[in-house]
């Protein structure tokens, strides 16, 4: 049977991980809800982000101010969907996962991508709170449809 202390430490990593999906999930939302005052909560100071070609930030500000540039229009609409999430905690303050990915963008008036892939994330416990240290997605498809409208 399992001393206190060894309880204590399990419980501890799945707190964490149970923090690391809602900190995942609220950088979703706040993509989607174009939150971006909320989303400085979301990343480490010094974070970096890889979100494909020519598409890589450093620093929590950099990497705001891209989302906001590529995703904040009102003619832009996502939605981002994770799932599958394999997290592991490597340390006291360190993590890191890999999710998969499922996301829609819509550009108005005629234009859908549908994309699937998935997000090698890192992650740091700073003042008791997790956040990205680092993100990084790759794409296994994406399907572009262009009406003519």
């Amino acid at each position: 049977m399992a001393d206190q202390t060894e309880l204590e430490a399990r419980i501890r990593v799945l707190e964490d991980i149970e923090a690391i999906r809602k900190l995942k999930a609220r950088y979703w939302r706040c993509v989607d809800k174009k939150l971006w005052k909320e989303m400085e909560e979301v990343f480490a100071e010094d974070a970096t982000a890889d979100y494909g070609p020519g598409m890589q930030f450093r620093g929590r500000e950099a990497i705001i101010q891209f989302l906001k540039a590529s995703t904040g229009q009102e003619s832009m609409i996502t939605a981002h969907g994770g799932h599958n999430a394999e997290i592991e905690i490597t340390g006291e303050t360190t993590a890191r996962a890999t999710w998969a990915l499922n996301d829609l963008v819509v550009i108005r008036p005629n234009t859908r991508m549908m994309g699937w892939g998935h997000y090698e994330d890192e992650y740091v416990k700073e003042n008791g709170q997790w956040r990205k240290k680092s993100t990084r997605i790759t794409r296994i498809l994406e399907e572009w449809n262009m009406s003519k409208g």
